[in-house]
């Protein structure tokens, strides 16, 4: 995941030399062009709608040049695939697919408990070593991606590809109906995304540079993005606290709160809040890639730091390394092999928390999460001892001005669209997956945004910050160690088609086993 440095990026200071200052100038003019057409002239309105008109038709043909990639090299088949293969030495770890998936079909047929522990370390560890040349191919495939597409839309095809492991752990515990696990583990990605990637990021990268800019059209609109996504989870929280418990509301009690009518308005609720969230998030992503104003669809802010602006222009003049039809086929091919080493690894974790008796509120918040961007972490933490290998030999890397900062859009993704999707897919499937989610969850992922927005309010970042923001996500993981649920949501959030059976059945807030 291109949280840091990437040694698959081409150096782009060689070309830039080669075609010269003054053309690369007129090129990053056009490319970042956002004059609108009243600041034009005076014409009127017919000529002003018409040369609007042949602005956009201007813009269309534009993009789809560049998506079927004329006036560049074409790039063949074989070629493709040989640079795919030849893009990493991590590609090596392929090989640990097929005996990953081995190791699990192995024991099918078995009884779970003949299974042994060694057994399902051995199936995990496959397992992650598989993962890390997927993820890589995913970063190396995006790359490619944003040669045809720009860095706006190749940013958002990276970041749901570097979604799919998450998104996919999500959808696995809904279709187990592990809705209190699923939620907390919906949190759990979110605050590792805004909190711990990009705070050790901002820490690595900041600590040879006074400070890292941030693209601010884009930070502007993530700070309301996140606010209103933790907001979103406030509100069925505060609802579900506001209710009247009246004056001896026992669990289990005539009057408890807790009973199939309260659950339905809560489903209710929270359908018709899911399909607001994605929404909001189609609309943002729009207003992002299109902002009002002439020809603006998929250019390049004008108030982008300069870095970002000579990564796009990268994208724009150099041939890519594989052809377009070649990405799209080998990362949907991928995406579907890590979905399913993915359900492996997590199958192969679940021992961990019944033989180890982990609190589900730790289990769902901080492991699932982790073991989850395992992947992603084993190849940042390469790339950065190869970074350090390079200092200490006293090879010049000069630091980056542009603050890494993919993983913040990450979580406002998963928060905005993945969990308003899980909702709507558990109402098809008949999962009651509601967003009245543990208080707990709820303050500490608010608690999360807000800082976020502190950190990034001016744009900038700097090593001290990402520092705070791994603090307070070990503040979280070490409060949740000891945290054992909110009793009452559990029964909300239980898979059966009653609430009243299931405290009947002795749930988790039933008579004798408040906080069990």
């Amino acid at each position: 995941m291109s949280y840091g440095y990437s040694p698959t990026r081409r150096s782009f200071s060689s070309e830039y030399t080669k075609v010269g200052a003054e053309a690369m100038g007129d090129i990053l003019e056009q490319e970042t062009r956002r004059l609108s057409q009243s600041e034009q002239g005076t014409d009127t309105p017919n000529d002003t709608y018409t040369g609007m008109l042949n602005m956009e038709r201007r813009g269309l043909k534009r993009f789809w040049d560049r998506v079927n990639g004329k006036g560049r090299r074409h790039v063949g088949i074989l070629e493709s695939l040989k640079n795919f293969a030849c893009s990493s030495w991590l590609n090596i770890l392929l090989a640990f697919v097929p005996t990953a998936w081995g190791f699990h079909f192995s024991k099918i047929g078995q009884n779970p408990e003949d299974v042994s522990i060694k057994h399902h370390l051995v199936t995990w560890s496959l397992c992650f070593l598989a993962l890390i040349p997927l993820e890589n191919l995913l970063d190396w495939g995006g790359e490619q991606m944003c040669h045809y597409l720009g860095r706006d839309l190749g940013d958002l095809l990276l970041i749901s590809l570097n979604n799919a492991v998450e998104a996919t752990l999500a959808i696995i515990l809904l279709t187990k109906c592990e809705l209190k696990l699923l939620q907390s583990t919906i949190v759990g990605v979110v605050l590792l995304h805004l909190l711990l990637v990009p705070g050790c990021s901002f820490l690595v990268h900041g600590a040879r540079i006074w400070s890292q800019d941030l693209h601010p059209h884009n930070t502007e609109l993530n700070q309301s993005l996140l606010v209103m996504g933790s907001l979103t989870l406030l509100v069925p929280a505060a609802y579900f606290a506001a209710l009247d418990r009246g004056v001896s509301a026992g669990i289990g009690a005539a009057e408890s709160i807790v009973n199939d009518t309260t659950r339905g308005n809560f489903l209710r609720i929270s359908r018709g809040v899911a399909f607001i969230l994605l929404l909001v998030y189609i609309c943002s992503r729009i207003f992002l890639h299109d902002p009002p104003g002439d020809n603006n669809a998929f250019q390049v802010h004008p108030d982008a730091p300069e870095e970002l602006k000579r990564e796009e222009l990268e994208f724009a003049t150099l041939d890519p390394e594989a052809n377009l039809w070649v990405c799209i086929a080998v990362l949907v091919v991928a995406v579907g092999v890590m979905a399913y080493t993915a359900e492996i690894l997590v199958e192969n974790v679940e021992f961990v928390r019944q033989k180890g008796n982990i609190q589900e509120e730790w289990f769902g918040l901080f492991l699932l999460p982790i073991v989850s961007f395992a992947a992603d972490g084993a190849i940042a933490v390469g790339y950065f001892v190869q970074l350090i290998l390079k200092l200490v030999l006293g090879t010049p890397v000069p630091p980056s001005s542009l603050a890494k900062a993919r993983s913040i859009d990450l979580a406002i993704q998963f928060v905005l669209f993945w969990m308003p999707f899980i909702v709507l897919l558990g109402w098809w499937t008949g999962k009651p997956m509601s967003l009245l989610f543990d208080l707990f969850d709820v303050s500490v992922l608010l608690g999360a945004c807000f800082l976020v927005n502190y950190i990034t309010a001016d744009k900038k970042t700097n090593w001290i910050e990402g520092l705070i923001m791994i603090s307070f996500y070990t503040v979280i993981i070490l409060a949740a160690w000891y945290y054992p649920g909110q009793a009452e949501v559990d029964d909300m959030n239980a898979c059966l088609e009653s609430v009243a059976q299931f405290i009947a059945e002795g749930g988790t807030s039933a008579p004798g086993k408040s906080g069990e």
